[in-house]
């Protein structure tokens, strides 16, 4: 082999070489000197020498060719293997910090000493953290092992620790998928949602989210530890890239890593089995017989798990002597010898703890088993064990204190992998229908928690009802506040779409549609985006199957919305048509009004100003036929909008007015505020700046009051317009980078682009033509990824503006031709005047004043036609000045007058002061 591609080296090399040769003949073919010998010859032959140079070319490149087909082929991972797009979405549990430690961890004294020895060496010498691989069987405490190290070394890592249970071995449970559980770390270390990276392309997806929470960990020094991990390959994309984080891992399987130190955790020395045994088991050590204590332990495999059972039980029978639990822990053992043998001995033990039960309990702990989700509270565990939620608590207690669930923060318990199989096992004896009731039990809890959750996070407080009868049959827990709600939707969103993948998989469709709207609010303001997509398209699945044409309609409207969040603008339009005409099939007014106001907003967002007018002009209709107060409101002040970016100042004022007194009448802030701060855009493009800053000011308010940062962001941007236009740079400017501040923390990619633009505009106006071309270009490209038309055109003609001061006329020109097709297109007439303006002011620095004068004169013509003050004014300056160059100042006099009086009018004091002066140079 390494002969072989020696050879292929050297051939390379000489082909080079001869290329080059030919290269130099071609070249001095015709040069008046004489080339000694052959090479004289090849200079005579020109033509013969071209033909030689592009066979040896061809020759070359297909000998590369063949060396790169004929490549030993790196291995790559096996490629991510998407479903069809209607598989409901898994959500990964990630506890933001540790669970409780145990009083079940003894000794492992050699394992800790070895983990906290490589933290202490690597953190002394500034070297990178090895992943730590702890790996073991089932039951021997790896789980335990690595959260009580979390603890003992949580002081070394300040920032923060995060425990994430990757459900690489869990009964009934899919292994979390990279993406997912990169999504949850992200939210669970302050990724505001609309940062996390979504898309179609599963593999970019996971590849943008893991540089995302790569750089979030670069500088910190975290703890990281992923439990019950299936492969080297679920966990790597997981790793932070920085140096200072530790990750340990948890396995069953031994696990092919880079760099990695493994731990292996084994069973107990027979010596600790005892010692941990006789420390819970309450009894003093003298009155036990430790040779029946060996035997014990021994028979549980010296696994922690089975010692902890076991000594549990003797806890809790003073009259047993450890002989009594040596027996019935023989005929336990005897009874469950058809399970396999690696795991005989701890689920004896799990069995002598069950049968140890009492009969109620038993059968809770069976439900226990059908529990989709990762972990629990009191309230589905009263819905899984159809009992009150005092009782539910009582059962959890109960089974907390006999080893048989673990406890986590806040409440809430999980069983052991190997319990969750056994607790499974023991309530498939019942038959299928026992586990479909209590799937059907847990969804039903949900569905009524998530309609108390939901009337604190929707609009006015208008929940989706639960189901009828619903309320009735289960306990909620107390939320009180939109933030306790948003609290418990977030503790509760794995859980909540575990359930919904059980409902899917046993055809439970009616639930499968209920959960996904139930959980639409919440997941269009929290997302991960695209898992909602992915449940609602399961949710439309579901409702193809039963028939239900309302309730595809609902779900395809829900995809069309997140679609929208997600800038993915066709296929939004074409989810939101689809669910107009489901609705229109079925009569259902309001959904189809609802639909058609979600599509009006996609329209206007791509500057379709046309349809976006068909699309809220008949939402509205159908909302005062059915008599929508919120609906009217909400269709008028999109309409609104639509008016504005078409230059109908005076109707889209109307119709905001509109919106605004019903948004009041109502109460809804959210809306009151949108009004006010498109009032205040409007009012600002008429010339009513002090209006229009009391507006911004009004919205910005009420956005605070909100906890709004995206829609601050929205109303600073605005306020720094007015202040821009009205002389204050300064101010201007501030607004404008607090602005971009909110935008690039929260992700909101449009918003961010509207911050740079008016932050490049502000650089031309102060004489940074440069960098006021640099970040235009930047906001250009922003809009053109995003779809946006309207700020794509607004980039071109300022761009054509700074082009124009640093005498690249060519460049200005393209620019502005570019910006005023797509505004003539949009119908944005403001749009149009601005750059004939500004197109004017290039061809008058140019010498060319009747070219010049004539453009002044349509932006003039257009601004008086839509009452535009400032493009008015600014048109009349034009025209005034092309005539004192052409015609002498006499002449100009009335257009610089008329000119100056509207600029004193808005408070532009400083164009003002400019023609002042001008003219007073005439009169002097």
């Amino acid at each position: 082999m390494r002969l072989r591609r020696g050879i292929t080296i050297g051939v390379v090399a000489a082909g080079g070489a001869v290329t080059t040769m030919l290269v130099g003949l071609v070249t001095n073919a015709v040069s008046e000197s004489e080339w000694p010998g052959w090479l004289g010859w090849l200079q005579r032959h020109a033509w013969f020498s071209f033909a030689m140079l592009g066979g040896a070319t061809v020759g070359l490149t297909m000998l590369l060719a063949a060396l790169s087909e004929t490549r030993t082929p790196q291995q790559s991972p096996e490629p991510h293997q998407p479903g069809s797009g209607t598989e409901p979405p898994g959500a990964a549990l990630v506890l933001r910090s540790l669970p409780r430690d145990t009083a079940a961890f003894t000794d492992r004294s050699a394992e800790l000493e070895s983990l906290v020895r490589s933290v202490r060496i690597s953190q002394e010498s500034g070297s990178a953290l090895p992943v730590h691989v702890i790996d073991g069987m089932p039951g021997v405490g790896k789980t335990t092992f690595a959260v009580h190290a979390g603890h003992v070394l949580s002081e070394r890592f300040p920032d923060g620790q995060l425990f994430v249970n990757l459900n690489g071995h869990t009964t009934g449970r899919a292994p979390v998928q990279a993406t997912e559980a990169l999504a949850s770390l992200l939210a669970a270390t302050g990724v505001p949602v609309q940062r996390i990276p979504v898309g179609d392309d599963v593999g970019a997806v996971a590849e943008a989210r893991a540089a995302m929470w790569r750089s979030r960990l670069a500088d910190k020094k975290a703890l990281l530890i992923l439990d019950n991990a299936a492969s080297y390959r679920q966990f790597e994309p997981l790793l932070p890239g920085g140096s200072g984080c530790l990750v340990l891992v948890t396995s069953r399987k031994r696990l092919a890593a880079y760099e990695e130190v493994v731990l292996p955790v084994a069973a107990l020395p027979p010596e600790h089995s005892v010692d941990l045994f006789v420390r819970l088991s309450g009894r003093p050590a003298d009155s036990l017989d430790h040779a029946v204590l060996a035997e014990l332990v021994g028979l549980c495999g010296y696994l922690p798990l089975g010692v902890s059972l076991l000594a549990a039980r003797l806890r809790h029978h003073p009259l047993w002597s450890a002989e009594d639990l040596r027996a019935r822990l023989v005929a336990a053992r005897d009874r469950l010898g058809e399970l396999r043998a690696g795991e005989r001995a701890v689920a004896a033990t799990f069995d002598l703890s069950y049968r140890d039960l009492a009969p109620e309990r038993q059968r809770f702990f069976q439900r226990l088993g059908f529990y989709p989700g990762t972990d629990l509270d009191a309230y589905a565990g009263a819905a899984l064990g159809s009992v009150s939620v005092a009782a539910a608590r009582e059962q959890l207690d109960a089974l907390y204190d006999a080893h048989l669930i673990d406890e986590h923060p806040g409440s809430r318990y999980r069983l052991h992998d190997l319990l969750r199989d056994y607790a499974r096992g023991l309530a498939d004896e019942g038959g299928t229908m026992e586990q479909v009731q209590a799937v059907q039990r847990v969804c039903t809890y949900y569905l009524a928690a998530l309609s108390v959750a939901n009337g604190h996070i929707l609009r006015g407080g208008t929940a989706t009802p639960a189901p009828p009868g619903v309320a009735a049959q289960v306990e909620t827990p107390p939320m009180e506040s939109r933030t306790a709600a948003l609290g418990w939707l977030e503790n509760e969103r794995a859980n909540v779409l575990a359930c919904i993948r059980r409902a899917n998989s046993l055809a439970l469709h009616e639930l499968v549609v209920r959960m996904a709207a139930a959980m639409a609010p919440f997941l269009r303001q929290a997302g991960p985006w695209d898992q909602a997509v992915s449940l609602h398209r399961t949710a439309a699945e579901a409702a193809r199957h039963t028939g239900n044409r309302r309730a595809l309609a609902g779900a395809l409207a829900e995809v069309g919305v997140v679609r929208r969040f997600m800038a993915a603008y066709p296929e939004a339009i074409e989810a939101l048509n689809e669910a107009v005409t489901e609705y229109e099939a079925v009569g259902e007014r309001r959904g189809k009004a609802d639909a058609l106001n979600q599509a009006g907003i996609v329209s206007y967002m791509i500057a379709d100003n046309d349809a976006a007018a068909r699309a809220q002009t008949e939402a509205l209709a159908l909302y005062r036929d059915i008599g929508d107060r919120l609906g009217q409101a909400n269709a008028l002040a999109d309409l609104g909008m639509v008016r504005r970016q078409t230059s109908q100042f005076d109707v889209a004022v109307e119709e905001q007015t509109e919106a605004l007194s019903i948004y009041r009448e109502l109460g809804d802030r959210y809306g009151e505020a949108n009004s006010l701060r498109d009032l205040g855009i409007v009012h600002c493009l008429m010339g009513e700046y002090e209006l229009a800053t009391r507006r911004h000011r009004q919205a910005f308010d009420i956005y605070q009051e909100l906890d709004d940062r995206v829609h601050q962001a929205y109303a600073l941007n605005e306020l720094g317009v007015v202040r821009r236009l009205t002389g204050d740079l300064p101010g201007a400017r501030e607004a404008h980078a607090q602005a971009l501040e909110h935008y690039t923390e929260l992700g909101e990619r449009f918003g961010r682009a509207n911050s740079v633009r008016h932050l490049g505009v502000l650089d031309r106006v102060e004489g940074n033509v440069t960098e006021a071309i640099r970040v235009l270009e930047d906001a250009l490209d922003s809009y053109r990824d995003l779809g946006s038309r309207g700020g794509e055109a607004a980039s071109l003609g300022e761009l054509g503006v700074a082009h124009g001061i640093v005498a690249e006329q060519d460049h200005a020109v393209e620019a502005f031709q570019q910006s005023l097709e797509i505004l003539r297109e949009l119908g944005d007439r403001c749009g149009e005047a601005e750059v004939l303006n500004h197109w004017g002011m290039l061809l008058h620095a140019s010498g060319d004043w009747t070219a010049s004068r004539g453009y002044f004169e349509q932006a003039l013509g257009l601004a008086r036609d839509i009452r535009c003050p400032l493009e008015q004014a600014r048109a009349l300056e034009g025209i005034g000045r092309c005539d004192w160059m052409a015609d002498g100042p006499a002449q100009a006099e009335g257009s610089l007058s008329e000119a100056l009086a509207v600029y004193r009018r808005l408070g532009v004091n400083g164009a003002a002061d400019t023609l002042e002066r001008l003219l007073a140079s005439q009169a002097g």
